[in-house]
């Protein structure tokens, strides 16, 4: 078992303040949005063993031997590689609206990006990789977001009630054709409107919702960060959620979403490939995101956890590349015996349950590699993030 050190990402859209007070550390003054945990070439977590030549990227400890800390049977299923990402998430602000691509449709998309000689890292790249990038969100404090489409005559009703005059054709479209039709072609419209035009039409919108509140004012307050950005309007096509602590939510493929607010865990497949609709000064590749979107009204599922007598509570999901859980170690409790045949991070988020013999505080993690015997005792909370084989 290996305690990790991790890196912090300062993305604009971070919370100043969220993930220090989970930590017990000063602000910066700067955003700071995720903390990564797991084997992401982007910012892989560290650790250091006892007998290795120091802290090492934990990308370099499993390629070195990759069935030894994953296990024979996460290397068959997934290849050499620890196929989830952990990360605790702060918004400050709302994150860019997107989709994610499923399986075939990010190998078909990366195979014809390499094809035609697009770089990587080009600005204008949409499929950084090959793999799906399907994903949950644990609320850890009150978390706000948008997930899939409402039902088209309700967000008509939502849009009717601004008053925008130059709005009334989404909300005729809506009310009048069979709802994957009429969502297409509102998305498509407003992705597709003159610039201009459509910056005039969202602080028309915007002003609106201000003085509307209510189901308006999440419409509002994305405005007031995205001033003139179509997305503003795509976004009251979206069912709005909110988490409580310990509720989740999870995102598929070709699912329109976004978070608006809040600290949560979040969890995915080891994936960049993100295709945006809005909210963002980046590249939005509208042909290709329409290809992938699923225009179907859903109602946003939210997640509990299911409890077992183990003490373990399961946040069920329907994908193999991570399984996340969590842990309510009360005082006084019995350990709980955590051995896996599969690779495991380990987090708190509150109180100090000792793993191992390691005492671990809030925004503390450790890797546990496959097989490896690993206990869990006192009192916290633990999230706990493996695979299924």
């Amino acid at each position: 078992m290996d305690r990790l050190s991790n890196t912090v990402r300062p993305y604009a859209w971070g919370s100043t303040t969220a993930i220090p007070e989970l930590l017990g550390t000063a602000p910066t003054g700067e955003p700071q949005a995720e903390m990564w945990m797991g084997a992401h070439p982007g910012a892989p977590s560290r650790l250091t063993r006892p007998a290795g030549p120091g802290e090492r990227p934990l990308t370099d400890v499993i390629a070195a031997d990759p069935e030894r800390e994953l296990g024979p049977a996460a290397v068959r299923a997934f290849g050499p590689r620890l196929p989830f990402l952990l990360k605790l998430l702060a918004a400050g602000a709302p994150l860019s609206l997107q989709v994610h691509p499923d399986l075939t449709q990010a190998q078909e998309g990366y195979a014809d990006e390499e094809r035609r000689g697009v770089p990587v890292d080009a600005p204008h790249r949409t499929y950084k990789d090959a793999n799906h990038k399907p994903e949950l969100i644990c609320a850890l404090t009150p978390f706000d977001g948008l997930c899939g489409f409402r039902r088209p005559a309700d967000a008509a009703d939502l849009i009717a009630a601004l008053g925008v005059d130059s709005l009334k054709p989404y909300v005729d479209l809506l009310r009048a054709r069979p709802e994957d039709g009429a969502l297409r072609e509102v998305l498509t419209a407003i992705l597709t409107a003159d610039p201009d035009e459509m910056a005039h039409t969202v602080a028309d919108a915007a002003t609106a919702a201000e003085r509307l509140g209510g189901a308006h004012a999440p419409y509002a307050q994305i405005a007031r960060h995205y001033p003139g950005d179509p997305g503003v309007i795509a976004a009251m096509l979206l069912n709005y959620v909110q988490l409580q602590p310990g509720e989740a939510m999870f995102l598929g493929a070709g699912v329109p979403h976004a978070y608006l607010g809040g600290l949560g865990v979040e969890i995915m497949a080891n994936s960049d490939n993100v295709l945006r609709c809005g909210l963002t000064p980046k590249h939005v590749d509208v042909p290709e995101l329409l290809r992938i979107v699923r225009f179907e009204a859903t109602e946003p599922g939210i997640l509990r956890p299911e409890a077992s007598p183990s003490g373990e509570e399961l946040y069920e999901t329907p994908v193999d590349e991570f399984r996340l859980s969590r842990y309510v170690l009360p005082t006084g409790g019995a350990p709980a015996d955590l051995t896996a045949a599969t690779p495991q991070i380990l987090l708190c988020t509150a109180g100090a349950p000792r793993v191992g013999e390691a005492d671990l505080a809030p925004g503390e993690s450790v890797f546990v590699p496959a097989d490896e015997t690993v206990e869990v005792a006192g009192t916290g909370t633990l999230f706990r993030a493996t695979v299924v084989v």
